[in-house]
């Protein structure tokens, strides 16, 4: 690994607890949590215990704050060729590289204790797994050699849709593999957006991502793809699977519209930054609604109340 030439810097006791707080990327942490909690509550059929959703979010946190850590760390010598990054912890000099993997395992065994002890091993150690994934799959092997680091990367981003499923039951059914996919289809076209307007950045440093040694307009055509295939596979989970009903089904179709609409303005316009940043934003706004729509169709007064509408309309008719 690279070092890079930083001096260090004194500081008080709220700036280390600030610089510890941005080694762990903060901003890309509460959607991993909205997946999630809407996998709990479909798991828990709209009945998730609040400790255990507590514990679950917490132990979650911590495992997505490990990687990040560790990733700054592999990272810290692009992220000081980039003036994006360059004043992070790691490359500014304000935390040193062995201090932050001793913060690092330290989030990774609070959170595999706080999910063995009040969860369940499997929980636990899908908690790890994902810890592993992102570190030794996407970080260290996919991310500087191959243009699909972000599409098996994915998998990293979608495990905690696994952990919240496993927390709540101990198993991992069909269902919970179908959120997987969803989380493991939707990055592709939300990251590649990103990468769309900051393909200069990772150009500068060698980061093969697929703008970089594709182009625009061969990205494009990938994000277009894959939200043509996100649409459908967020309504499995209403037909076949019967996992969610027709207040998902509704917000779901509108939802994946849009995204398909956005997408769409944004192939025939692949050198717009601006189209790209509103696809990278919608993308952010689209899971978190989506996984909003699977807690309120898994509550038990959604039910009551289109059992009520339904019966109304039976009379009516």
């Amino acid at each position: 690994m690279i070092e890079t030439n930083v001096s260090k810097h004194h500081q008080t006791f709220s700036q280390v607890i600030q610089s510890y707080y941005q080694l762990t990327k903060p901003r890309i942490i509460p959607l991993l949590l909205i997946t999630t909690a809407g996998s709990m509550w479909i798991a828990g059929e709209g009945k998730v215990d609040p400790l255990l959703l507590l514990v679950t979010l917490t132990g979650g946190t911590l495992a997505a704050a490990s990687a990040q850590t560790i990733n700054c760390i592999y990272d810290r010598d692009i992220d000081y060729d980039m003036e994006r990054t360059r004043h992070r912890p790691l490359p500014s000099g304000r935390i040193q590289p062995r201090d932050a993997l001793i913060f690092a395992i330290a989030l990774a065994v609070v959170s595999f204790s706080l999910l063995f002890v009040f969860a369940n091993l499997l929980a636990a150690m899908l908690a790890m797994s994902g810890i592993v994934f992102y570190i030794l799959v996407y970080t260290h092997w996919l991310k500087r050699s191959s243009t699909q680091n972000i599409v098996i990367g994915g998998a990293a981003g979608a495990i905690p849709a696994l952990v919240g499923w496993a927390a709540v039951t101990g198993t991992l059914s069909w269902v919970a593999w179908l959120l997987f996919a969803i989380v493991f289809v939707w990055t592709p076209p939300h990251f590649w957006a990103l990468a769309l307007m900051i393909r200069d950045d990772y150009a500068k440093v060698g980061i093969p991502m697929l703008p970089v040694v594709a182009g625009n307009e061969a990205t494009v055509r990938q994000i277009w793809f894959y939200t043509l295939i996100l649409v459908p596979t967020t309504l499995l989970l209403v037909y076949p699977l019967h996992a969610t009903g027709i207040v998902y089904a509704a917000i779901a179709l509108a939802l994946g519209g849009l995204f398909i609409l956005k997408a769409w303005h944004l192939l025939h316009n692949p050198g717009d930054r601006t189209l790209a940043k509103d696809l990278f934003l919608y993308s952010i706004s689209y899971m978190m609604l989506l996984c909003l729509s699977m807690v309120i169709d898994s509550l038990s007064l959604t039910h009551r109340v289109i059992s009520f509408v339904a019966s109304q309309l039976h009379l009516v008719s």
